[in-house]
């Protein structure tokens, strides 16, 4: 009983988790438009390949990485750069003459999985995620790490993040298909304004986790 409870949890925190827009997911859906399905498979699958190791080592350090406020801030401020940089690449790949367009075609010489092992790896907001996540279940008692359950825990997140990202991917290929203007716009404006518009977002967290209280005493 045990062992489902963790793949059900593991499973529904992991699939909530992937659905809202992130890079991965945006790259993910170029990936899939560009070089077809069975590319966007291996994709997934390089990205779940990472995030097990991430997992695994937040399940067993999370108390000690919540109290490492140096490291935290550090990831914290570097997914603003990181971001911000995401977002000019697609830009400027928009702005370039045809022949020249597309992010995922200056890597299409690499195997998808590879690449879907090098832009998780690079992921470090995946860090504070499941560091989080891992803390609140475990204090709630809502998953069992004992054992062989954390393995039944970790495998419900990795199905998890595989369907909440290709059902993403393939509900942001259906709007394209469907609608003239997400196609002409999405590459050259809305993917770069999204990546902008996270970074606001994750300035702003910065702001109130490390300046606000500074400021208001």
């Amino acid at each position: 009983m045990k062992a489902l409870k963790n793949i059900f949890v593991g499973f529904l925190v992991s699939f909530i988790g992937s659905i809202p827009l992130g890079y991965l997911n945006v790259i993910g859906f170029e990936i899939y438009v560009k070089l077809g399905i069975s590319s966007l498979f291996l994709f997934l699958v390089g990205v779940i390949f990472v995030e097990m190791f991430v997992i695994y080592l937040t399940l067993l350090f999370a108390r000690q990485l919540v109290s490492n406020q140096k490291l935290m801030k550090i990831i914290d401020f570097f997914a603003i750069f990181f971001l911000l940089i995401l977002g000019y690449s697609f830009f400027e790949s928009a702005n370039q003459p045809i022949e020249q367009q597309g992010v995922v075609e200056k890597y299409a010489t690499y195997s998808p999985f590879l690449i879907g092992v090098f832009l998780s790896a690079i992921n470090f907001l995946q860090i504070p995620f499941w560091t989080g996540w891992n803390l609140y279940l475990m204090n709630g008692n809502y998953i069992s790490i004992a054992n062989k359950h954390k393995v039944y825990y970790i495998a419900g997140t990795l199905v998890g993040t595989f369907m909440g990202m290709l059902c993403l991917v393939l509900i942001l290929n259906t709007l394209a298909q469907n609608t003239s203007s997400f196609s002409k716009y999405v590459i050259p404006v809305v993917i770069p304004l999204f990546f902008v518009v996270l970074a606001v977002v994750q300035m702003v967290k910065v702001y109130k986790k490390y300046y606000q209280n500074k400021t208001e005493s």
